[in-house]
């Protein structure tokens, strides 16, 4: 019977769901993503923990919220104990290894309080979330006044770049993410202006080619059982993309956008600031959304193109046939929805991303090319893994649930009844324009199949929208007198969240299932009169006992 020994878990960055033709694009078809999809089961509500790129990804690797592990924005590390995938797939046996992004800050005090050096085996793990790295790219190298973002975005990018003939002091800028007017003024693809450009770059040498290549390599030179994380960059900004993919969608490719003069008006302090802020005045002109979403289109079609050579690949080499292929997103773009741009809020723009699982074992012939819509949170791909490595995923730490029971057609749906997604902004420009402390600008969402309410701290009343009535999202429920029954109830399960024993993490239920009689044959004689009230063997160390008398001392 065939079984998947390998999981190769693929993730692009800042992927809308909606913008593949499996999930209903009119405009962009992604033909090897599709087939992939009638290989496998497509879920419909699979929604991350928190709507920016690094908290998002430290829930997905750690398989808990981000109030449990606490890296609750871009740049706040990783606490030094927080268990990982990879601590729990190499205890499993399993090989977990990077090609491409982590976004992944490392606890650097914790390590030197602990003593761990970055350079021994553990100290690299624990820097770089757990995982074993093939290479690693967070790929962004932006350049300002005060230095550099990310020294170490694109590095081996980079270097690769030059070796081939690409001279500038940073190629990652000037050619994978630039345009070239003709006089060779470099036209930087951080101005969205320029979106509409081809980048400068032989496409084959750009940054999706070249971690699919990347990620053949390491398999090429690894049998298994491993786990790769092969983790794409694109198509997070720069939107900018190379030939042919440049010239492939113009503005009547763009999809209607979805959003109210209502919002606009909203009397929501906390909404009005987002769609207010630099990016979501931009994403609300006309100019930038036909400039930016043609670029974006072809950078996901370059991405299909890319599935296509990678399992052809699998195909042809039989790995196909002992590989679990999972492809996901870690959140969404808005690109002028609901006045909008990036994702750091909660519609499902930017909170629902497309989750595909291809599973080679016979079980799961029966589902092969069906749709889910049960309630998916990016925390089950953990203990999903775990299970596959043939191990008991440990769910004192792990806060997801496996998904191989949907995927084997033993169950439709989780076992949850809602999600969860958390956005802390206390380190952004916003929190100063709101006028909010550290500790109140944070924000929760909780949402089942029918409503979507969003909690925000500091004061301000919640939003609620009904999904089934308003799949858009536009008519915001949260003053209506006709909606607090079900406000209340959505609080219920928030409340309900909010008081799991995430904490507990060093002994599991069967543990303290084990503790609650355990200390009964180990001397602890609680609330007994008389010795005869209790099992006697449980006393035996306590009766028929002889001492001398020794009240008045040892010379007594």
């Amino acid at each position: 019977m065939a079984k998947p020994k390998n999981v190769l878990f693929i993730m692009f960055d800042q992927l809308r769901w909606d913008y593949l033709s499996c999930y209903g694009h009119k405009h962009l078809h992604t033909p090897n993503i599709d087939k992939l999809a009638e290989r496998g089961v497509r879920f419909t509500r699979c929604y991350i923990q928190s709507p920016i790129c690094g908290s998002s990804r430290m829930s997905t690797y750690t398989g808990r919220y981000v109030h449990s592990h606490g890296a609750s924005w871009n740049g706040i590390p990783l606490k030094v104990g927080e268990i990982t995938m990879g601590d729990h797939l190499r205890k499993a046996g399993m090989e977990c290894v990077l090609v491409g992004k982590t976004h992944m800050r490392a606890d650097e005090e914790g390590m030197k309080r602990l003593g761990l050096e970055p350079d021994s085996i553990i100290g690299a793990r624990v820097s770089e979330c757990g995982f074993d790295v093939f290479e690693r790219d967070d790929g962004m190298l932006p350049e300002g006044p005060d230095g550099s973002y990310d020294p170490n975005g694109a590095k081996e990018y980079n270097k690769w770049l030059k070796a081939k003939g690409y001279e500038s002091d940073n190629p990652w800028h000037d050619f994978a993410n630039s345009g070239l007017d003709e006089e060779g003024n470099v036209l930087s693809g951080w101005f969205l202006k320029n979106s509409n450009e081809a980048a400068n770059i032989h496409e084959p040498d750009s940054e999706t080619p070249y971690l699919t290549g990347r990620g053949i390599d390491f398999m090429k030179g690894n049998d298994g059982p491993w786990c790769m994380h092969l983790s794409y960059i694109k198509p997070h900004w720069p939107y900018i993309v190379p030939e042919p993919y440049a010239s492939m969608y113009g503005p009547e490719h763009i999809q209607p956008v979805v959003r109210s003069d209502a919002e606009k008006q909203t009397s929501h302090p906390v909404f009005a600031a987002f769609m207010g802020n630099k990016v979501g005045e931009a994403f609300s002109r006309e100019d930038v959304r036909e400039a930016v979403i043609p670029a974006y289109m072809g950078l996901i079609k370059q991405a299909d193109d890319q599935m296509g050579r990678l399992f052809e690949w699998l195909k042809e080499t039989g790995r196909d046939k002992d590989t679990m292929i999972v492809l996901t997103s870690d959140h969404g773009d808005f690109l002028g929805d609901h006045w909008m741009g990036e994702k750091t809020f909660f519609h499902d723009a930017s909170t629902k991303v497309p989750l595909i699982i291809y599973d080679p074992s016979e079980e799961a012939d029966a589902t092969r090319g069906t749709v889910c819509d049960a309630l998916v949170e990016c925390i089950d791909f953990a203990p999903t893994f775990v299970e596959v490595a043939g191990a008991r995923p440990e769910y004192h730490i792990l806060e997801g649930e496996s998904l191989l029971p949907i995927l084997h057609g033993e169950a439709r749906e989780t076992k949850r009844d809602y999600v969860i997604c958390e956005y802390d902004y206390s380190a952004s420009p916003i929190a100063d324009m709101l006028g909010v402390g550290v500790r109140e600008a944070t924000m929760f969402m909780v949402a089942d199949k029918r409503w979507k309410l969003m909690h925000f701290e500091g004061g301000f009343r919640p939003m609620l929208f009904d999904l089934e009535n308003d799949p858009d999202e536009l008519n915001d429920l949260g003053e209506s007198e006709d909606h607090q029954e079900v406000i209340t109830e959505m609080y219920d399960k928030l409340f309900a969240w909010s008081r799991r024993t995430s904490q507990r993490t060093t002994r599991s239920e069967e543990q303290l299932l084990k503790m609650r009689t355990g200390s009964r044959g180990r001397g602890i004689v609680l609330g007994v009169y008389d010795e005869n009230d209790t099992p006697l063997e449980l006393t035996v160390r306590y009766r028929g006992r002889k001492a001398r008398d020794m009240k008045a001392g040892p010379e007594g």
